[in-house]
């Protein structure tokens, strides 16, 4: 087995639900052996400001030995597709976005894709969720999910309390 660490989220057409039915389908695709979730969280929008703000979480999936980064995210692009995910410009608001944080500890660094990703490590909406289901699990050279998430602030980030 491969470990692989997959950040969701989503800011368009109900996203805490966008974001459950992402991992109820994550969880049944064949590469995919086991999915560990953080709970969901409400964040406010990095880069293009101008959205609403994004319901997060961090899965960690246990895939197939035959899986590899590259498979995996053919799989991850393939679902945001069946949920209506629009690639308008940078940072665009999103019904689903699947992105692979780390995978097995890899490092790659080609066009399509780079591991670990190279803004996880800045980014409070990935590390809190990671933290909070694998504090213990190193991102590159930067620390664990822990130390981590120690250092980010916690400014815009709050656990979502569906209404």
């Amino acid at each position: 087995m491969k470990t692989a660490i997959i950040a969701l989220g989503s800011n368009l057409q109900n996203p805490a639900e966008q974001v459950r039915q992402a991992i109820v389908v994550l969880s049944t695709q064949p590469e995919i052996c086991s999915l560990k979730t953080s709970s969901l969280y409400c964040t406010a929008p990095v880069g293009y400001a101008a959205q609403p703000d994004f319901i997060n979480a961090v899965a960690i999936a246990q895939v197939s030995d035959d899986c590899t980064a590259e498979i995996l995210l053919t799989v991850l692009h393939k679902i945001e597709q069946q949920f209506g995910r629009e690639r308008s410009f940078r940072n665009a608001p999103r019904t689903l976005d699947l992105d692979i944080v780390d995978f097995n500890h890899e490092t790659r660094d080609t066009d399509i894709l780079q591991l670990p990703h190279p803004r996880a490590h800045q980014r409070s909406f990935v590390m809190k969720p990671l933290a909070e289901i694998a504090p213990d699990y190193p991102i590159g050279q930067h620390g664990t999910a822990q130390q981590i998430a120690e250092t980010l602030s916690a400014d815009g980030i709050q656990l979502f309390q569906a209404a």
